[in-house]
């Protein structure tokens, strides 16, 4: 009985393992000082080539400057 519980719950062991894994990947990759510095750099990249408007490059820099933030004072508490 426990046996056939098993094969019929792998799939969806198996999905549960994969996003846990996504999230792990999202959640360092959101929480990285370096890698919200590196997105910044190529949004300036960006906008001195003339790829994005004025009006969207400072929307999105607000956003990485935010969440730059974020993750400094969350370092702070830590």
């Amino acid at each position: 009985m426990f046996l056939l519980d098993d094969l019929l719950l792998a799939p969806f062991k198996g999905m549960l393992f994969i996003a846990d894994k996504i999230n792990e990947v999202i959640e360092k990759e959101f929480s990285d000082e370096g890698s919200i510095k590196e997105r910044l750099m190529a949004l300036q990249l960006k906008f001195e080539m003339d790829e994005i408007d004025e009006e969207e490059y400072d929307r999105r820099e607000d956003e990485l400057l935010n969440l730059l933030n974020a993750i400094r004072e969350k370092n702070k508490k830590a």
